[in-house]
């Protein structure tokens, strides 16, 4: 049975983002203390961590922080979600989206904008959310 953990709504402690660290390993490529050290920067401008759970092992994780921009105004931006790859379809993914959007709504936004890999878009589209028409850009500065 899948549980989600409504207590984190400040998101997980600092001291327990490390045991978000395999979940995330799976979706992105850094190691532990790099992880580590860019959950404290980033939580300085309102990053949390939520994890969804099975018997009490972290299945889940979820990354998002609040944003204010011109062009949108006040939203929540998810930066990670990700599902242990043994039970994915379980509905983690589908709380965790929940509690990011209930989030929100607490904090009085009215949108969650998200950028998604290319094999996510389906599990997002069944979640309600839309392409969204202005692409993302970038460009890698060098040294």
């Amino acid at each position: 049975m899948i549980t989600f953990d409504w207590h984190a709504a400040a998101g997980l402690m600092h001291n327990q983002d490390g045991d978000a660290y395999p979940a995330i390993a799976q979706l992105r490529s850094l190691d532990e203390g790099e992880f580590m050290a860019r959950v404290r920067r980033q939580s300085y401008s309102g990053y949390e961590l939520v994890a969804a759970f099975r018997d009490g092992k972290i299945i889940g994780v979820l990354g998002m922080r609040p944003v204010h921009t011109l062009a949108r105004g006040a939203h929540l931006h998810v930066d990670d979600l990700v599902v242990d790859a043994a039970v994915r379809g379980s509905g983690a993914g589908r709380a965790l989206m929940e509690y990011a959007e209930s989030d929100a709504r607490a904090r009085g936004m009215t949108a969650v904008f998200l950028d998604a890999r290319p094999d996510a878009v389906a599990f997002y589209e069944r979640e309600h959310y839309l392409l969204h028409p202005a692409p993302s850009m970038k460009k890698v500065l060098a040294s």
